[in-house]
């Protein structure tokens, strides 16, 4: 037994070449004569007519072209299905009884999903070029292949065309199978990931067509909101919703009906009487793109050829003759790499029992997936285009054409990619371009409409089922100028009220509507429930004095704001009044500090710059000293006498005066400011201050305000008071917190310019820290939101929003801006200290002045005139005599003294020298 195991290896491996040459011998020969594909689908339809001659035109071209199978011809079968999922199921099922090594088909999407089980279990391809229902995947059905478009691309085309023209809701008529319902199904993702809804869905039986039922269908779908209709049907049941729909008047102006491909089909394929094309007129209709090509125009010149003309070709016909290609080329590859089409039987239907089912003859293909891999790998250019499949099994470059039916033909308006999206230029021309899918780059030709007309359909009306609007009014308690109810019936009056009014007046079509009271009279309703109320389809909208803010606009769509709104503080203030040292006031004091330094230096450098060229800079110490303080205080009133000889003495001077000239004119305004106006002061000086301080805070019952106060700017909620009415605002800031009442009000600003059009003693503290509008609140995507939106901007527009704000916002002689308020006429109490200085001024001038003369008499010896008289007389004549004296002033003096020594000079140096000045710093005796 060793030496067995031992001998086998050496014996493998010197027979190894001949068994190779042996196995290539096998794989040559292993390429069948005869290769068997059969084909399931419905022979007496739209799409079978043409498809059947269109895929036994491909099994010629294949079998004339030996370049293809390489001498292995090409056998077709065809089963009849006729639409029955169970006669589908039977074709299917005989099919595996034979050496068939894929199968075509089948054209009924409710079909495939029954024979891919089958196909599943079996191993045999399935290739379908017509089912397009997106539920048929390679997850579930991995040996399904589908060589058409997916209505996931086509369901794509139609939500970007409604997105494209601005359309929110829309309403599907679809055929109630698998084909419909799917497809159905994905247009409504496909919607909502644009904002836009299926807001009815109107299911239409499959099999034979009842008018009656398609009757009462339509009249339902028109007593909807919506005048945007797709048609997701057959060519039977399509045609039927047509010829209803425009007997009952649902195919004229304001009407949009779009139609998937099955109506292209029988457009391309049939010529339709003229009483049908009548109906049509208007209908956009989505076409599976096919590049233009000279195969493709070289075939429809052999399709004329076949059909004499009787019988148009469509895709579909395409698809299916390239789906022939498709499994002659996988096939190809498949003998190529030696598979061989052999089946082993099914044992897992076998029973023994009595009564079993007889299906022995059931098989399975072996090689089965080794040829779904060729077909997936499959890659050349077939008359449909590049027929090549994407990770998902799905063709590359899906594409649509989008045409409009227009008299007796039909007009292409553009084309629809899944790369470039709506363009009027063809697909394959983007290719080579990045993509780009931005809604700029979005265009389609002109569109008749039905009705013959160019102008886009608003695309809905008001539901014609007798229902009106129903419009929730919050009943308010305080702040009725905006909003009140007429007392003792449902109906409003308000500046909110005539805004709504007036804009459901300019609308170009009648809007059915009645107010609904919202709240219990005794307290301001919660505007946030309000809103709540209408995502909830209690009410249709909401008009009033609603703030637009952010948590509101999540939920539901507000029209153009209407008047302007935002949050603001609102405190008590009291009058700051001028006093006698008002005067100081207008600089602080450290501004007073560098003016005065200021001056004090302009003066010292102007004697610098002067001394020694300007002899009215020169003279003793303290007179110089005198100097620098007269001339630099003098230049505040631009009277100084001391003339500037140096240039850089006058270039200071200058500046200085240009600078002195500006804080005079700053001082001046602000002291006229300070004398003139009464000044306000409160405690609180806007948000930031009122959050750090421990002031009780007002607030409106039912406003946002609440939360904002207590989310947003973290304010404790045991601060927050509840109030409701202009009257329990003024109260509560009359008492203050301490008193339990409030220190300031947060409210939204027209609620405070009514409250401070009669109240004026309470001002508007700090900058309004929100911004805000009030606007109209309807559902979302309601397209009543954006028409009242344009019709507001019109009343804005012609002054007549103003004139409506005017009617109910007038206000008092009190002002709104209470940041300032015109005083009386000046009183004494302002100037007081001013007088009281220049009168201490003056009485210690004089003191000094009588002190010094008496001094001098002191000194001074008596005249004899005095001794002969009493000396208390003659002591006050001298005193009078000394006041009445004139005495030569310092300068004079000095100017005599110096004009004295000038001529002695000139004398001795007669007349050729200039005198030296000379400053001593020593004062002479003898002067």
């Amino acid at each position: 037994m060793n030496l067995f195991f031992i001998l086998c290896p050496l014996l493998l491996l010197l027979f190894f070449p001949f068994l190779g040459v042996s196995a290539a011998a096998n794989v040559s020969s292993s390429r069948p004569s005869v290769a068997n594909i059969g084909a399931i689908f419905t022979f007496n339809s739209t799409i079978g007519r043409v498809a059947k001659i269109a895929m036994e035109q491909a099994v010629k071209d294949v079998n004339a072209n030996t370049s293809i199978l390489h001498g292995t011809k090409l056998v077709l079968q065809m089963q009849d299905s006729n639409c029955s999922g169970f006669m589908g199921m039977v074709q299917s099922l005989r099919f595996m009884e034979t050496d068939v090594a894929a199968i075509i088909g089948p054209q009924s999407s409710v079909v495939a999903h029954i024979i891919s089980h089958v196909a599943n279990e079996l191993r045999v391809p399935l290739v379908s070029f017509a089912a397009t229902d997106p539920t048929l995947t390679s997850l579930q059905f991995p040996f399904f292949v589908r060589t058409t478009q997916s209505d996931l691309y086509q369901m794509t085309a139609v939500a970007e065309i409604i997105d494209y023209y601005g359309w929110k809701e829309v309403i599907a008529i679809y055929l109630d199978d698998d084909y419909g319902r799917n497809g159905v199904s994905v247009l409504d993702d496909q919607l909502a990931a644009r904002r836009c809804k299926i807001s009815y869905k109107a299911a239409i039986k499959s099999g034979s067509v009842d008018r009656g039922e398609i009757t009462n269908l339509l009249v339902q779908v028109a007593l909807m909101q919506s005048r945007i209709i797709v048609l997701h049907t057959n060519p039977d049941s399509g045609f039927m919703v047509f010829n209803v729909a425009h007997y009952l008047g649902m195919t004229t102006n304001g009407y949009v009906w779009i139609a998937t491909d099955w109506l292209s089909s029988v457009l391309d394929s049939t010529s339709l009487p003229s009483e049908t094309m009548d109906i049509l007129q208007g209908v956009l209709v989505l076409r599976q793109h096919t590049p233009d090509s000279d195969r493709k125009k070289s075939f429809i010149s052999t399709w004329n050829k076949l059909t004499g003309g009787s019988l148009g070709l469509h895709s579909y016909g395409l698809y299916a003759y390239d789906s022939v290609f498709l499994l002659a080329h996988a096939l190809d590859a498949f003998f190529s790499q030696g598979g061989i089409v052999s089946c082993t039987n099914y044992t897992s239907l076998r029973d023994d029992k009595p009564g079993g089912l007889n299906l022995d003859a059931m098989s399975i293909f072996d090689n089965g997936t080794l040829l779904l891999k060729n077909i997936e790998q499959s890659d050349f250019l077939g008359l449909t285009g590049h027929v090549k499949f994407a990770p998902d099994r799905c063709l590359v470059r899906p594409a649509y054409d989008v045409i409009n039916v227009v008299g007796t033909g039909i007009h292409r308006v553009g084309y629809w990619s899944n790369y470039s999206g709506l363009s009027i230029v063809p697909p394959e021309t983007l290719y080579a371009k990045p993509a780009n899918k931005s809604s700029a780059n979005q265009h389609l030709h002109s569109v008749i409409w039905p009705g013959d007309t160019l102008s886009k359909p608003r695309g809905w009306v008001f539901p014609n089922n007798g229902r009106q609007l129903r419009i929730g009014v919050p009943v308010r308690v305080g702040f009725r100028e905006f909003v009140s109810r007429v007392q003792g019936t449902d109906m409003f009056k308000g500046f909110s009220i005539d805004v709504f009014t007036a804009a459901v007046n300019l609308l170009p079509y009648a809007v059915p509507y009645h107010f609904v009271p919202f709240g219990n009279g005794r307290e301001n309703p919660s505007y946030t429930e309000l809103v709540n109320l209408i995502t909830t389809g209690y009410f249709d909208g909401a008009v009033g004095d609603i703030a637009i803010i952010t948590n509101r606009t999540k939920i539901v769509d507000f029209t153009q704001p209407y008047a302007a709104s935002g949050l603001v503080v609102v405190a008590p203030f009291k009058k700051i009044n001028s006093g006698g040292w008002s005067f100081l006031r207008p600089f602080t004091p450290f501004m007073w500090t560098v003016t005065a330094c200021f001056f004090f230096f302009i003066g010292i450098v102007v004697w610098v710059l002067e001394h020694r060229i300007n002899d009215e800079f020169r003279g003793p110490p303290k007179q110089q000293f005198i100097t620098i303080l007269w001339f630099s205080l003098s230049t505040l009133f631009f009277s100084h006498r001391e003339n500037t000889m140096s240039t850089l003495g006058r270039l200071v001077v200058l500046i200085w005066l240009f600078v002195v000239l500006i804080i005079n004119s700053s001082y001046t305004a602000s002291l006229t400011s300070i004398l003139t106006v009464q000044q306000l002061s409160s405690p609180i000086s806007g948000i930031d201050s009122l959050k750090n301080s421990n002031e009780r805070i007002g607030f409106q019952v039912g406003s946002f305000a609440e939360h904002y106060l207590v989310e947003d700017i973290g304010i404790s909620e045991n601060r927050l008071v509840r109030l409701g009415s202009p009257d329990a605002y003024a109260k509560a800031l009359q008492l203050g917190s301490k008193n339990g009442g409030v220190g300031a009000i947060v409210d939204e600003r027209p609620y405070i310019e009514i409250f401070l059009s009669t109240q004026c003693t309470f001002k508007i503290v700090g900058q309004e820290f929100t911004r805000s509008g009030w606007g109209f609140a309807f559902p979302r995507d309601s397209p009543l939101a954006v028409d009242l939106s344009t019709a507001i901007l019109q009343l804005s527009e012609t002054g007549d929003l103003q004139r409506i704000h005017d009617k109910w916002m007038t206000r008092s002689s009190c002002s709104l801006d209470n940041a300032e308020i015109d005083s009386d006429r000046l009183q004494l109490k302002s100037f007081w200290g001013l007088f009281l200085l220049c009168g201490m001024a003056c009485f210690i001038a004089l003191v000094i002045h009588f002190v010094q003369i008496m001094v001098r008499m002191w000194h001074a010896p008596p005249p004899e005139a005095a001794s002969n008289g009493s000396s208390i007389s003659g002591r006050f004549q001298r005193f009078l005599s000394l006041i009445d004296e004139k005495e030569e002033s310092p300068r004079s003096e000095r100017r005599k003294r110096n004009g004295d020594e000038g001529s002695a000079a000139d004398h001795q140096l007669d007349g050729r020298h200039t005198k030296k000045i000379q400053f001593d710093l020593t004062p002479n005796s003898n002067r």
